[in-house]
């Protein structure tokens, strides 16, 4: 019997095929039209909510310091004003229906945008499809997930395809394909239910983490720790930023470390890639804060290359979550709060 039980929805096998997911995208390529070239571009927008924002979080960090032209990240149904024919879009939306993702989808093909779709189908794939813009279609793709937040191999690859197709980033595929690599070994010692995560939630027990991670990739992967963590075991986390948190959140920890310290897990995320400054400001805010937490752990990845290291830290938080899901009992899958959350706005209720 799997160690994680319930778990209707199957996100123990999604989770292990995390580097599946990008190698199958590696394989399928993003055919863009001919019409379509680097030089023609000058900006690079993502519309995505939730967890299909987290593909434009990743582009937007690693391209940050290897590309010329700016990435903007948009969660809301609110289009820049910026937007024409020299945007390339990307709407990320697994099911092809978030409202807002539809909506600055649109604003995109009636500014004359070039678009890229990323999705299922749904109304987004129809839209974007009946454009003449490109479909990168996750619906069969293997292995299959239910849940947006489980495809974020599937949504972040494609982007990082697409912009070094069009010159705008250089060895994003290489990167890729060695992240692929990383995360087999990885699976190989997570799945059995056993290893680093186990004993990270151990840790964690019944204590809220605050996930660091250093400014760029080290940033996007504590938000994922924490939104796994929300949507995995319903359970509230924070997350913070190296070196912001340096300059305020390390303030908070002055009063009330009677309760700090019974409640408060702090969690740096390293990818090994930080350069000494930045270790140091790691160091001393664990120095400085850690008698008003219950306890400091320290996780660091291992891949080659910064894309490999960045989704060692995702599977290894993923599965982190599952086994805070599993500690209490909890199906990881169905998120009915969410679902709920949805349906009274839908409504107006």
């Amino acid at each position: 019997m799997p160690w994680l039980q319930p778990d209707s929805e199957d996100l123990l096998s999604a989770t292990s095929g995390l580097g599946d997911q990008i190698m199958a995208a590696l394989a399928a390529g993003v055919a863009l039209p001919a019409s379509v070239t680097g030089a023609g571009l000058n900006s690079v927008v993502v519309a995505g909510m939730g967890g299909s924002a987290v593909a434009g979080e990743v582009l937007q960090a690693y391209a940050a310091p290897r590309s010329s032209l700016p990435v903007v990240l948009v969660n809301s149904a609110s289009p820049p004003r910026f937007l024409g024919p020299g945007s390339l879009v990307f709407a990320v939306s697994f099911s092809g229906e978030t409202e807002e993702t539809l909506a600055v989808a649109s604003a995109a093909v009636g500014a004359g945008a070039p678009v890229v779709a990323v999705t299922c189908g749904g109304s987004l794939g129809r839209l974007v499809a009946g454009s003449g813009g490109t479909v990168v279609d996750l619906a069969g793709r293997r292995p299959p997930v239910t849940q947006p937040r489980s495809a974020i191999g599937a949504t972040v690859a494609p982007l990082l395809i697409a912009c070094e197709g069009l010159g705008l980033l250089t060895g994003a595929s290489s990167e890729l394909r060695r992240a692929g690599e990383q995360l087999e070994v990885r699976r190989t010692s997570l799945s059995s239910g056993e290893g680093l995560a186990r004993e990270i939630a151990r840790q964690i027990g019944r204590t809220i983490p605050l996930f660091h991670g250093a400014s760029g990739l080290g940033a996007v992967a504590a938000r994922r720790w924490k939104t796994q963590v929300n949507e995995n075991s319903k359970s509230p986390a924070a997350f913070g930023v190296q070196p912001e948190v340096c300059h305020n959140e390390v303030c908070g920890f002055g009063q009330q470390g009677d309760v700090t310290r019974q409640v408060l897990t702090l969690v740096s995320l390293r990818t090994g890639l930080e350069d000494a400054v930045m270790s140091r400001r790691f160091e001393l805010f664990a120095e400085l804060t850690a008698e008003a937490l219950a306890r400091v752990v320290d996780v660091e990845a291992s891949g080659e290359g910064e894309l490999a290291r960045f989704f060692d830290l995702v599977m290894i938080g993923d599965f982190v979550s599952l086994h805070l899901a599993a500690r209490e009992g909890i199906d990881p899958g169905p998120v009915p709060t969410l679902s709920e959350l949805k349906l009274r706005l839908a409504s107006g209720a």
